[in-house]
């Protein structure tokens, strides 16, 4: 059962749900500018934040029960009264929470914020009625957890099966995954986590500086799904490798540890900031040039003779540890990656040596940015794929398409038992959905 919490939790939580939603800011910006969240300490602000995470993760699901028990058309229900809504039917049936507190200390919740204290009656109301309507809420699919709009397009690039399954991971807080940069197992057993793949170990999320070897920069984070594309790349000692819309770096790490001497391109100051700060933690600063610059304008000195390109996507495939995105994003948003895509990757071909090799992906299983994209530059714009095959996408079984390329949908739902898989490595986790393809110039 989760911690009882009381009214400033619950406060706190319902305001930044409403920002979230209103604003379109990721949780973790608005957590970070929330006063009422930031003024809770110890077991108030992990409640607050796991009433979040839970409306979030689920909120579809919580929608298409709770929004009927209303009674009144949604577009008069604001945005704020609706959030205290929503963390108290999270609680409900996402937490557990006993329901006389989760209803009451709501309720007092909402009497102390003034956008929401002339509703207190319907709240009271509504999350009296939501107390009873717990099996109507796990009967919801996975997917409804998600927008319409985006319940069919995942549909059409997965198939109903897969949209499932990577609906259903999203439900759970996920593992934190960690890339090792020597021996895994032996990491594991420091950390008491699993090894996954290759250089990967999962563990419960936590906090990520008291981990052994942190400060000795043993290891980073890194989910597994995203790892897969440098293994991929198989970048050799001494090459010259762009790592293009680098930040935050995981995969630039990966490639100046395999000897790689690599330039890191991404427009963003801020997140090439923590990359340096992972680069020289892990004594691997002296491989990797930092470039600032826009990509689309940016010109390299000589060419690489291996390009991973990382292109700037709708991230819809990380939705596991970033829920928000499937309500702060639009179709219209997502839509217009596919230009600047297919833009990346036809400028990435003028600047790689013949014979080289380029590793295109994108964190989102939406054909339009991965597939849709390739297919297009290799009947049109001069590239022709390099099949991955079996054997480089190890604790990945079943990833590769008919094409040739990675896909990296879960197989099965979240909290599933790990298994050992075909492979060797454990066929059971929870990762990102990932998109990656090996070109070469025709």
């Amino acid at each position: 059962m989760a911690d009882q919490g009381g009214a400033p939790a619950r406060l706190a939580a319902a305001k930044v749900l409403a920002s979230v939603l209103k604003s379109k800011r990721t949780l973790d910006d608005t957590l970070a500018t929330e006063p009422d969240y930031r003024a809770l300490d110890g077991s108030d602000r992990g409640f607050a934040r796991a009433m979040v995470s839970a409306a979030l993760r689920q909120l579809g699901r919580i929608d298409a029960v709770l929004m009927p028990l209303v009674n009144r058309p949604r577009g008069r229900v604001s945005v704020e009264v609706a959030a205290v809504l929503q963390i108290g039917a999270a609680q409900l049936w996402v937490l557990e929470t006993a329901h006389h507190a989760a209803v009451s200390e709501t309720v007092a919740a909402a009497k102390r914020w003034p956008v929401s204290a002339p509703a207190t009656g319907l709240i009271n109301a509504v999350l009296r009625k939501a107390a009873e309507a717990t099996d109507a809420f796990h009967a919801q699919p996975a997917s409804a957890t998600w927008p319409n709009w985006l319940q069919a397009d995942f549909k059409r690039s997965l198939g109903q099966a897969a949209m499932e399954r990577l609906a259903a991971v999203q439900q759970d807080v996920p593992l934190l995954h960690l890339t090792a940069r020597g021996d895994a197992a032996a990491l594991a057993a420091r950390v008491a986590g699993t090894v996954i793949a290759p250089g990967s170990v999962a563990l419960a999320a936590g906090a990520v500086e008291a981990l052994p070897g942190f400060s000795e920069g043993e290891w980073w984070v890194q989910d597994a799904a995203a790892a897969l594309a440098a293994r991929v790349l198989a970048p050799q000692a001494g090459e010259t490798v762009f790592d293009l819309c680098a930040a935050p770096g995981g995969k630039t790490l990966q490639l100046a540890d395999a000897g790689a001497d690599v330039i890191a391109v991404d427009r963003s100051k801020a997140r090439l900031k923590r990359l340096r700060e992972n680069l020289a933690r892990t004594g691997l600063a002296d491989r990797v040039e930092i470039v600032a610059a826009e990509l689309e304008s940016w010109s390299p000195a000589a060419k690489a003779d291996a390009i991973l390109l990382d292109a700037p996507c709708s991230a819809l495939g990380t939705l596991r540890r970033h829920p928000e995105g499937a309500w702060i994003k639009s179709r219209e948003d997502v839509e217009r990656f596919a230009g600047v895509q297919a833009r990346l990757l036809a400028a990435a071909g003028q600047w790689l040596k013949p014979g080289g090799r380029l590793v295109y992906c994108v964190c989102t299983p939406r054909a339009e940015e991965g597939r849709d994209i390739v297919d297009a530059a290799c009947r049109d714009g001069g590239w022709q794929r390099d099949p991955i095959g079996e054997g480089v996408a190890l604790g990945f079984a079943g990833s590769e398409t008919a094409a040739g390329d990675l896909l990296t949908v879960p197989k099965t739902v979240a909290g599933a038992a790990l298994s050992d898989g075909p492979d060797g490595f454990q066929e059971v986790f929870d990762h990102d959905a990932f998109f990656v393809s090996r070109l070469r110039r025709a």
